[in-house]
């Protein structure tokens, strides 16, 4: 169904002018000396002060958004990357030391606490850490991290393997697309397209490996400017997490190695018993029979084009939107597909990954992901549905650091999306063993997703605290690897002859290049989504309401207490993380009885 919505329109700009571009940073300059210079006299006007800047500051952020959703939909077009370089290099060192200097004015202004609107508390807390770690040594080693952090998009998205189709006939494949061939039930065919992704990658480990060394050398260099000892100390204070410690993350890896781990060893050794049952050359468990049916059965396969991924789950979204008697959550998405806010299906240049960035002038963001039919792809599409629906929720906070959430509470709403709408997942698969086994698939990938969260996290910290790992040496950071990985992963699958592989799997995680220390959101946000669902289940009406009670608050309260409006704990410990992935245990075993 179309849309007969009024499309959002951008907000009036009433101190950057309606006719304002980007073209050079000389145009923007004269607003920020505006800002930087303006006599603030009283309580109204810091108020209007802090609107001005956020107007300002919002539209450089879309600008930026738009380059960089247009460079990653074609990476090979020279031009957009040549646009998204200048940003880079030629506005973003200048807005480093402008944001220092208004961080400033700001914090030390003699009226700030007359302003007593929720979220005021939340944004100076930020400035004031930003101000403590900023250096102006800092700002070219930015620009240069930026520049070097997007290569990595560059050089796995020009990936592709040639696997032979049903006619017999070489294809030419992107690496998400032969990916789903992982699914055939035809063993051989699994084990050619799992080892000509492996190779193709390898072929790229050093260029990739080199890649790391030299963000490890920047990073690293980043934090001893800012008076840390290492990169892990540094981007706890950059990213603003005020509500947990490295400690915490400990306790997070160690607890998930009690409660969750074992169960991965369930699910493989049952996993193999059931494939040894339909294929007799499953004598071991090997990596490319991780993402088959175990029963045999072909790939499930919820849709063909992007388009029919998109109109499914605006369906989808509709019959949850009937929770709380609206049109709400799905008309999201109808506004985006009128839009063209869209851009879903996999093909040759385009990044890898999928996204929704937020676009904050005009509150409708963009969804960009590499869909080939999967049931991974699904689930893609309605992670990223709730990351659109919290841009939405939030989008008339009226400044932009109140639209911007922690990654601990914008994982939360896209990850709790996936459960929220997989009791309307029929819309996909209209066989009921079909919607069975993609509710199994995905509350499975659960148990497996919280380990591997796990290794991410501690090889990253492990990296960057160790002074050995800190310089660039390659091996010595594979041998920090592979003990890591070993820990989290199930005991059952073999990896013998395999171990060259094995020891850089951790390049194919994108994070670990472009956004450091940014994963152990998606642990911390799963936990709370299970909690979510929890109550959605015991009360839709409720549960559901509680999640776009939290959603709403955008970054204008502390995280504990964003997940305490979506009545959900903030707690990493062994019990609360043992009660989570029982229930969800449980329900695994209800769908398979």
């Amino acid at each position: 169904m179309e849309t007969t919505l009024e499309l959002p329109t951008r907000p009036a700009r009433r101190f950057i002018g309606e006719d304002f571009s980007l073209k050079t940073w000389g145009e923007i300059k004269p607003l920020y000396d505006n800002l930087a210079e303006r006599p603030i006299h009283n309580a109204e006007d810091l108020r209007q002060w802090f609107a001005d800047r956020s107007e300002l500051e919002s539209f450089l952020s879309e600008n930026f958004a738009w380059r960089y959703i247009r460079m990653t939909c074609d990476t090979a077009d020279t031009d957009l990357v040549n646009q998204f370089n200048f940003f880079i290099t030629e506005i973003q060192p200048n807005l480093s030391a402008y944001e220092n200097r208004l961080d400033k004015m700001a914090v030390e202004s003699p009226y700030l606490a007359e302003l007593q609107e929720k979220g005021f508390d939340i944004t100076v807390r930020g400035m004031k850490k930003a101000i403590e770690i900023f250096r102006d040594e800092n700002i070219p080693l930015q620009t240069e991290l930026q520049t070097q952090e997007r290569k990595y998009g560059a050089t796995v998205g020009a990936m592709t393997i040639e696997v032979r189709n049903t006619e017999g006939v070489l294809e030419e494949m992107t690496l998400p697309q032969a990916s789903t061939l992982l699914q055939s039930p035809d063993r051989a065919l699994r084990e050619e397209v799992w080892l000509k992704i492996q190779e193709r990658r390898y072929q790229d480990k050093d260029a990739l490996d080199e890649l790391y060394n030299r963000l490890i050398t920047l990073r690293h260099q980043v934090a001893v400017n800012a008076g840390f000892t290492n990169f892990r100390d540094y981007m706890f204070a950059a990213l603003g997490r005020f509500d947990y410690t490295p400690q915490d993350c400990f306790d997070f890896h160690a607890s998930v190695s009690k409660t969750v781990v074992p169960l991965l060893d369930e699910l493989a050794q049952e996993r193999k018993q059931k494939l040894a049952r339909v294929d007799r050359s499953v004598e071991v468990l090997r990596p490319w029979d991780s993402k088959v049916d175990p029963d045999g059965l072909p790939a499930l396969k919820p849709f063909e084009t992007g388009e029919e991924l998109l109109n499914k789950t605006i369906t989808c979204f509709s019959r949850l939107d009937a929770a709380v008697g609206n049109t709400y959550l799905s008309d999201c998405l109808r506004i985006m597909k009128a839009m063209g806010h869209l851009d879903l299906e996999s093909r040759k240049g385009k990044a890898p990954g999928g996204y929704n960035y937020p676009l904050e002038e005009i509150g409708v963001p963009f969804i960009f992901m590499n869909a080939t039919s999967s049931l991974r792809d699904l689930v893609t599409m309605v992670h990223e549905g709730g990351h659109a629906v919290h841009s939405f929720l939030t989008r008339t906070l009226p400044l932009k650091s109140f639209r911007n959430p922690p990654m601990e509470v914008a994982e939360l709403a896209s990850m709790a999306m996936e459960l929220l709408t997989m009791d309307y997942w029929d819309v996909f698969f209209e066989n009921p063993d079909d919607l069975k086994r993609a509710k199994i698939q995905h509350l499975e990938s659960i148990i497996e997703t919280l380990p591997w969260v796990a290794t991410i996290d501690k090889f990253q910290h492990r990296v960057y605290e160790s002074a050995a790992v800190t310089s660039p040496s390659g091996e010595e950071r594979q041998r920090v690897w592979v003990p890591i990985f070993e820990e989290f992963a199930d005991s059952v699958t073999s990896w013998q002859g395999l171990e060259k592989y094995e020891a850089y799997t951790w390049q194919k995680q994108l994070h670990l290049y472009e956004v450091p220390f940014y994963y152990i959101e998606y642990g911390i946000a799963q936990l709370g989504a299970i909690g979510v669902w929890m109550n959605f289940r015991e009360d839709r009406q409720k549960g559901l309401q509680g999640y776009l009670d939290a959603l709403k608050l955008g970054y204008t309260a502390p995280i504990s207490e964003i997940y305490r409006a979506a009545n959900v704990p903030f707690d990493f410990s062994e019990a609360n993380i043992g009660r989570l992935i029982r229930f969800v245990w449980a329900e695994i075993g209800r769908l398979k009885s």
